[in-house]
């Protein structure tokens, strides 16, 4: 009996080893099994982000005009995830500054690298040569030799430019169908072709209300001054001031921080109970001239969609077709350039009647010229 007890234990523990192997077998198989897709997981590389570069104007990032308009697109898209962005401030604004930043931020990884206004030309010149895998975007310019003798872009390199004088004329219509009967102003940074071609455009618009839409609007000579810098805040402040002291109802401000004088000066008045108006430009400068009552003396702005180019040629970027080696011109009629969607200060009037221009524009039926117009001057 106890012989036959003894098999049996044999047997049973035999059988318990034989189904526990079993198991473990296919444990293993199954750990097995999966191991290559975890090793491949593992072994996917992470995609690194593109790094964007921006290196600034005269001014700041929050200049309220171009540079901020800028950045505002590449911090879009930092915001969406699809790259990280840096920006340097030089600390003058020649062209070995500029190369400065430009080779900091190459050195730190930043091999996308835009850069806005007309100033960046010679250095992006010099810059698409010497570093060739790097890509740049020029706002407002070309690439070009100091002496401008040769006019030269690679496939590096990606031009943009805008029609202002399409935009600066939208801004003169839009004003004097607003106020109807009054004097204007223009005050330019520095007299430069984007800066010229605002005021060109916008004394276009005036003169087309006067003509063609029952306003009666003044623009004297001795109202179009330029300042001779974009950052001079205290000398816009005072020609501002010297304006409205003469009559002046409105004044166009292109001119970066010295329009930031002038929207002050705009809204010093405005809380004394005086009616002054700002036309910004750039940007939607609306909120800069809020009052502490929730009103803004800012009656529309010109616009050039700088943050949309700037997205946009990252997106290119990105997508494998960045525009390299061209000049891109962007005016109505590809919608580069417009007055603010939201204008609390236009009737809904006015702006509906600013709609039906800007769509002759895009069509072509109303034609701004880029350069000076006679006739208007009183």
């Amino acid at each position: 009996m106890k012989k036959i007890l003894s098999v049996l234990s044999v047997i049973l523990i035999v059988g318990i080893l034989f189904v526990s192997c079993g198991k473990k077998e296919e444990v293993a198989k199954v750990v097995t099994s999966e191991a290559p897709a975890a090793e491949a997981k593992a072994a996917e590389p992470v995609k690194a982000l593109l790094k964007v570069g921006m290196v600034t104007d005269a001014g700041t990032i929050d200049d309220k005009s171009f540079n901020q308009g800028t950045w505002e697109g590449i911090l879009k898209a930092e915001k969406e995830g699809i790259i990280t962005a840096k920006y340097l401030k030089p600390s003058g604004t020649t062209e070995a500054d500029y190369l400065k930043e430009i080779g900091n931020l190459y050195d730190a990884g930043y091999h996308f690298i835009i850069t806005p206004g007309f100033k960046f030309e010679t250095a992006i010149f010099e810059a698409q040569d010497k570093w060739k895998d790097a890509k740049f975007v020029i706002l407002d310019g070309e690439p070009h030799s100091a002496d401008y003798s040769v006019f030269r872009i690679e496939d590096n390199v990606v031009g943009v430019y805008w029609a202002e004088q399409e935009s600066g004329f939208l801004a003169g219509v839009a004003a004097a169908l607003q106020i109807k009967k009054g004097e204007f102003g223009f005050i330019g940074g520095m007299e430069i072709p984007a800066v010229q071609k605002f005021n060109w455009g916008f004394q276009q618009g005036i003169k087309y209300a006067n003509a063609n839409l029952g306003t009666t609007i003044a623009l004297k000579a001795e109202n179009v001054i330029y300042q001779g810098s974009f950052d001079n805040v205290a000398a816009g402040q005072q020609i501002a001031a010297s304006m409205y002291d003469k009559g002046v109802n409105v004044i166009f401000a292109a001119a970066g921080g010295v329009g930031v004088g002038a929207i002050n000066e705009a809204k010093a008045r405005a809380t004394a109970g005086k009616s002054v108006w700002i036309i910004g430009v750039d940007v939607d400068q609306y909120p800069e001239g809020l009052l502490p009552n929730g009103k803004s003396i800012i009656l529309t702005s010109a616009m050039k969609y700088l943050d949309r180019a700037s997205y946009d040629m990252i997106k290119a970027e990105l997508a494998g077709t960045f525009p390299g080696g061209e000049v891109l011109r962007l005016n109505a009629a590809n919608d580069g350039i417009g007055i603010p969607v939201k204008n609390p200060n236009l009737s809904d009037e006015v702006q509906a009647q600013v709609a039906a221009m800007y769509q002759k524009l895009k069509s072509g039926e109303v034609k701004v010229a880029d350069t000076q117009v006679a006739g208007l001057f009183k």
